[in-house]
C-alpha cells in the first residue's frame, strides 16, 4: 500500500489488520482497554495503554513525523474513537480506528493471546452493577415505597444515554477501580515495537 494512502486512512477492518500484520507492514498497535481486558485477550503485537492512563502530549513528544501508522483498537471501537481524538488533539498524526475492536478481531476467528488475569471484563462488571442496584431498587419500590422505582429508572436511563452516545459513565468510574488496575504494567511504554 502506497504510504500516501496510509496516511489518509482514519479506519480499517480487523480483516485488513491481520492481513498487515502477517505481511510485517511497519505498525505501532495501541489497545486503550484496562489491563485485566487486555490480559483476558489482545491482538498479538498490542501493547496496553489505558484510555485513562494516557498522556498524549507525551505520547505525541515519542513519536516522529516519519512514525509507522498508530493502530488503535478496544473492546467494540469507542473508547479507541476517544483515545484517537485526545490523541490528534495533542498533535499526533497518522492514528488508524481498528472498526470493531478487539470483539470483531475475535468474532473474525483471529487469534489472541491471553494473560493471567482474573478479574471480569469492564462490561461484565457494569452489566453487574447494573442488574443488582435494578433489581435491589424494584424490590424496595414493590417492598418499602414507589420511589425506589427511580433507581431503575435511573439505571435504564444510563443504559440507553450509553448505546446512544458509546459513553458509559459507569464503565469510566469502574475503569478506575483499583481490580481494574495494573501495579506493573511493562507494555505502557510508549515507545516499546510490537513483537510478529
Amino acid at each position: 500500500m502506497k504510504q500516501e494512502q496510509m496516511q489518509m486512512e482514519t479506519r480499517i477492518a480487523p480483516g485488513v489488520l491481520r492481513e498487515r500484520l502477517v505481511a510485517g507492514e511497519p505498525m505501532e498497535l495501541i489497545d486503550v482497554r484496562t489491563p485485566p481486558e487486555f490480559s483476558a485477550g489482545h491482538v498479538r503485537g498490542a501493547r496496553n495503554l489505558p484510555l485513562d492512563e494516557i498522556d498524549a502530549a507525551a505520547f505525541c513528544r515519542g513519536r516522529t513525523c516519519d512514525a509507522p501508522p498508530l493502530y488503535v483498537l478496544c473492546q467494540f471501537g469507542s473508547r479507541a474513537s476517544r483515545a484517537i481524538a485526545k490523541l490528534e488533539a495533542a498533535g499526533v498524526m497518522g492514528c488508524v480506528l481498528v472498526e470493531g475492536g478487539t470483539q470483531a478481531w475475535i468474532d473474525a476467528g483471529f487469534p489472541v493471546e491471553r494473560g493471567t488475569s482474573r478479574v471480569l471484563p469492564l462490561m461484565r462488571q457494569v452489566q453487574i452493577v447494573v442488574g443488582s442496584v435494578s433489581a435491589v431498587g424494584s424490590v424496595l419500590a414493590l417492598a418499602v415505597n414507589p420511589w425506589f422505582a427511580l433507581i431503575p429508572l435511573v439505571m435504564g436511563a444510563g443504559l440507553l444515554f450509553a448505546g446512544l452516545t458509546g459513553i458509559c459513565g459507569l464503565a469510566l468510574v469502574l475503569a478506575r477501580m483499583p481490580w481494574n488496575k495494573s501495579s506493573h504494567n511493562p507494555n505502557a511504554s510508549c515507545c516499546a515495537t510490537p513483537s510478529r
